[in-house]
C-alpha cells in the first residue's frame, strides 16, 4: 500500500500531466486501492501548500483542481508565446455579463437589459467559447431557452462558484469587457419601431 507521501507524489504528477481539471473522482481512480476523497483533499492542500511562492500553483476550480501558472508572471509568458486569447466584441461581453450576474435568462430578457437586440452570432460566439449553456426552458409561448454560465467560464475565472463572482466592475477588468451594461426599461408591446431596441449593428452605425 502507497504512503501518504507517494500517493501526494501520484496526484502531483497527474495534475502536472493533464491538459484539464481532475475531480477528487478522478484522482480517486488513479490507485488501485481504496483511497478516500477526505484523505484525497487533505493531501491537495498540502500539495497547494508545497507550491506556495512559486511560478505555478494549484488551484480548486469548478470543474476540479488544476496547476496554472500564477497571474503576475503571464507578462514573461507572453514574450516567448505571444499568442493572444480571441479578443470579443463590447456585445458579446456585455451579454456575457447579464447571463453571469441575471441567470437564467432569455435572450429577450437580455435584449431588455441592453435595450438592443442581440444578434445570434453574439449568443453563438460566447456558446463557442464554452462560457455559456442552455439551462432549461421557460415554460412561455415558444418556451424560450434560459442561458446560464458553464464550470468553463469559472475556471477561466479561477472561480469554484458563482457565490464567488466578484463586483460587476471588477468582472469587467478581468474579461476586458469595458464599462458595464446599464439596466434599461423593456420596449412596450405598443411601441413602434422607432422605439424598438437597435441591434448591434445599428448601434455601431450610429456610433
Amino acid at each position: 500500500m502507497l504512503s501518504p507521501t507517494e500517493v501526494k507524489t501520484v496526484l502531483e504528477a497527474a495534475l502536472l500531466a493533464s491538459g484539464v481539471p481532475l475531480t477528487i473522482a478522478d484522482l480517486r481512480r488513479l490507485f488501485d486501492e481504496e483511497v478516500g476523497g477526505d484523505t484525497i483533499r487533505r493531501l491537495l492542500d498540502e500539495l497547494r501548500e508545497s507550491w506556495a511562492g512559486r511560478g505555478v500553483e494549484l488551484v480548486n476550480l469548478a470543474s476540479g483542481w488544476r496547476f496554472q501558472t500564477r497571474p503576475e508572471f503571464q507578462r514573461y509568458l507572453e514574450r516567448v508565446n505571444p499568442e493572444k486569447p480571441p479578443k470579443y466584441s463590447r456585445a458579446v461581453m456585455e451579454t456575457l455579463a447579464i447571463i453571469a450576474y441575471k441567470q437564467p435568462v432569455t435572450r429577450g430578457d437580455i435584449e431588455d437589459i441592453r435595450g438592443v437586440t442581440v444578434a445570434p452570432t453574439v449568443i453563438k460566439a460566447l456558446e463557442a467559447r464554452g462560457w455559456i449553456d442552455v439551462v432549461a426552458h421557460r415554460e412561455a409561448p415558444g418556451r424560450p431557452a434560459l442561458y446560464g454560465t458553464t464550470r468553463a467560464f469559472l475556471d477561466d475565472l479561477g472561480l469554484r462558484s458563482l457565490e464567488e463572482l466578484p463586483p460587476l466592475d471588477d468582472l469587467a477588468g478581468s474579461l476586458d469587457l469595458g464599462a458595464p451594461p446599464a439596466d434599461v426599461a423593456p420596449v412596450s408591446n405598443g411601441a413602434s419601431a422607432a422605439d424598438a431596441p437597435q441591434t448591434d449593428e445599428q448601434q455601431a452605425e450610429a456610433a
